[in-house]
């Protein structure tokens, strides 16, 4: 008997979930669409504004100076900067589009030189102002309600415009090209399209400059080019896009 008033007690809790869920479920298919038809249009525009996160990977070779040095380099913290990037979108089918989102980063990383011997610490900061044009094809998952969850991977070309100082320690290559995968959902709005997004992208190209011919009355110098084989660069970027 007692079992009966338990398993009645249990249908009777499931049915009121049950109901409370349809409940809610209904009130959610009955929720205002905004925007309804934005995604049927064959292209738009927009822009976004951001922050990002550049870091540099050193590759060490073991080099060991005349004098004994072996120097370590590193970049021991993360020095967040600004971005700014228009919005071309060529929409391709139901799930799928283009973006083109040239525009600007302004960043700065601090690298620190660290003789592992005496125990020398050099320093450099590395000012720069990259134009970028990234390439992404996007890949939007189904419409819930005001909310759409999106994909997106690509590629991103920069172009460091910054002006380079003569005699620096250590001297980078202007330009590189990023590989980027990254996710971000858009919220639809009664009067635009807001997207949080964050991307992550990884250089493909070696980024140190061999070629100083800015020290030859220095040779010293040459010590911090020498003791590296290759160095690459990453971002993590978080933008807020408006379309």
């Amino acid at each position: 008997m007692q079992t009966r008033r338990n398993i009645s007690v249990f249908i009777c809790i499931a049915l009121m979930i049950f109901s409370g869920s349809a409940t809610l479920n209904a009130q959610r298919n009955d929720k205002v669409l905004n925007r309804p038809y934005t995604d049927l249009r064959h292209w738009h525009m927009g822009f976004s504004v951001g922050l990002f996160a550049p870091t540099l990977g050193f590759t060490h070779n073991g080099y060991v100076t005349e004098n004994g040095e072996t120097w370590f380099m590193e970049q021991p913290s993360y020095s967040p900067g600004f971005c700014v990037n228009g919005l071309f979108d060529l929409r391709l089918n139901e799930y799928f589009s283009l973006r083109f989102t040239p525009g600007m980063y302004f960043g700065n990383r601090t690298i620190k030189m660290r003789d592992n011997i005496s125990g020398t610490i050099e320093q450099q900061d590395i000012k720069s102002t990259y134009i970028v044009m990234p390439l992404d094809l996007k890949y939007n998952a189904i419409r819930l309600h005001n909310v759409r969850p999106y994909m997106l991977a690509g590629v991103m070309p920069v172009f460091d415009v910054a002006k380079r100082r003569n005699r620096d320690l250590l001297q980078l290559k202007s330009s590189d090209i990023l590989l980027s995968i990254g996710f971000g959902c858009d919220l639809y709005l009664p009067y635009f399209k807001f997207a949080p997004e964050i991307k992550f992208c990884i250089g493909l190209t070696d980024l140190l400059q061999r070629n100083r011919p800015d020290l030859d009355d220095d040779p010293d110098r040459l010590k911090f080019t020498q003791s590296l084989s290759k160095v690459r660069q990453q971002m993590v970027v978080l933008t807020f896009y408006f379309e």
